[in-house]
């Protein structure tokens, strides 16, 4: 059983090293097409491109795991949702449906 996960691994790791360097060579492309006629910025290279996704990954993406994260809450507002009342459910969704902010007032009333 562990000489297959081992396998597996070993075949895994190729592959996900070949879609980063591709992503890698898009983003690169992307950046030398759009940044130096837009903005006049120079064009980058390979490895500069790399070290733009790291540092976006490290400012915007961090380093907390993946979508693991997003089942807490997924679960957590089942279980709310099946203690609620029907008449607590329908209040929720209206509620959600009038949306929030200062348009909210504006989509709920209706058009003369």
């Amino acid at each position: 059983m562990r000489k297959h996960r081992f396998l597996r691994f070993l075949a895994i790791v190729p592959l996900v090293l070949a879609l980063l360097a591709l992503f890698t060579f898009f983003v690169m492309r992307l950046w030398n097409w759009l940044t130096p006629a837009l903005f006049g910025w120079h064009v980058i290279t390979y490895w500069q491109a790399l070290g733009v996704l790291v540092l976006s990954k490290i400012l915007f993406g961090g380093f907390r795991g993946g979508p693991r994260r997003d089942w807490y809450w997924r679960r957590r507002m089942f279980e709310r949702w099946e203690h609620m009342t029907p008449e607590e459910r329908e209040k929720f969704r209206s509620s959600i449906r009038g949306g929030c902010g200062p348009f909210a007032s504006q989509a709920t009333e209706p058009k003369a």
